[in-house]
């Protein structure tokens, strides 16, 4: 399912397009730029929330992770 939007554009940007129509199918090249503008403004908002998340994560004590790491290692 789809739906339908309206942009107001200049008439010489309008005429412009209509020259190069042939060349160009406006739709599908709107379509796909704002489908990947839309797709990276997304990720850009979940890794501010990500980091959000992280920031209010306690810190670790240093050398912990590196603790964990033996440990795992060593239960093989």
């Amino acid at each position: 399912m789809s739906d339908v939007l309206s942009v107001r554009i200049p008439r010489d940007v309008k005429n412009k397009m209509e020259l190069l129509k042939e060349v160009v199918d406006w739709n599908e090249e709107i379509r796909r730029f704002l489908e990947s503008r839309v797709d990276e403004l997304y990720r850009v908002k979940v890794i501010e929330e990500v980091r959000k998340v992280i920031e209010k994560l306690p810190e670790m004590p240093r050398g912990a992770v590196t603790s964990y790491l033996r440990e795992d290692r060593d239960s093989y």
